[in-house]
């Protein structure tokens, strides 16, 4: 039952957090540490200064430390793509080329936020991108944060580019989706954890999850027993996982927050605030009880 989607990046990808020391600096010993705990345990690549990576409130100049810093520990072997987008074009452009620079395989461009584009509008800056660098380009349609949509007929319009090879998947839009594959070679990653299962068995790509900081063998254990003929084992595997997405990422509280309370990852940057002491402990509970499972 292996599926044929393409998979430019590979298939278990982790959105991964940024580190921080206790002072709020960002710390590259332990993103390298991280990261490479991520590829040990599973992930076939990393996404860097996207949502769960906090890129609203680190700079240019840490967004390229980071990625240099997870380059050398993980080496060339391992896609990384590191988050590009921002609420003006000139923004993503500059980002965008300081990335080439610092040793990204592909960008991840979200849409413009906040000022609400039309579609004519996402289109062209999405254009602009990719036409700026030589990198591959992962479009990130999230529009619960964004406040705007990619629609469909856009994303088919956007195919047509060379580098436009993939989309992260948050638009909670199954159809739309399927529509999309049917129609283009673009790879589908799940940007909602819940959907990581059900888009891959229609022919999505993968994921860039966020749970998978905390458990990378727990997400990918139920694409590999798909992709091994076990629907059933999939599904058993995908639920075991429940209680601890939901409470990562339908709790109230950003997935960047539960996950650096799971994980040695030091403070999450204001104006986002660390999980208060029941949240914690009833995270830690889940994940006990998943490790156990």
């Amino acid at each position: 039952m292996t599926v044929s989607a393409p998979r430019p990046f590979g298939r278990a990808l982790c959105a991964m957090i940024t580190p921080f020391t206790a002072a709020g600096a960002l710390n590259p010993d332990a993103a390298r540490a991280h990261a490479a705990r991520l590829v040990a345990e599973g992930c076939d690549g990393i996404v860097l200064s996207g949502t769960t990576g906090e890129s609203p409130t680190t700079t240019d100049a840490e967004k390229s430390a980071l990625l240099r810093a997870v380059r050398a520990e993980v080496g060339d072997g391992v896609p990384l793509l590191t988050g590009v987008g921002g609420p003006d074009t000139a923004t993503a452009l500059r980002l965008a080329r300081e990335a080439e620079e610092a040793g990204a395989d592909g960008l991840l461009v979200v849409s413009p936020y906040y000022s609400r584009p039309p579609q004519a509008a996402v289109e062209a800056y999405v254009l602009r991108v990719a036409d700026a660098t030589g990198l591959p380009l992962m479009v990130y349609d999230i529009p619960g944060r964004t406040g705007v949509r990619i629609e469909p007929e856009t994303l088919l319009r956007l195919a047509e580019h060379p580098r436009v090879v993939a989309v992260k998947d948050c638009a909670y839009d199954l159809l739309g989706s399927t529509k999309v594959m049917a129609r283009t070679s673009l790879a589908y990653y799940s940007g909602c954890e819940e959907l990581n299962l059900p888009l891959y068995a229609v022919g999505g790509a993968g994921y860039v999850s966020t749970v998978a900081n905390v458990v990378p063998r727990q997400v990918r254990a139920p694409l590999d027993a798909f992709d091994a003929g076990r629907p059933d084992e999939a599904a058993r595997l995908n639920g075991l996982t429940a209680r601890l997405t939901e409470l990562m990422m339908a709790s109230g509280l950003p997935g960047t927050v539960t996950a650096k309370a799971l994980l040695d990852g030091g403070p999450v940057r204001e104006p986002l605030q660390p999980a208060g002491r029941e949240a914690a402990d009833g995270l830690r509970r889940a994940y006990e009880e998943l490790l156990a499972a």
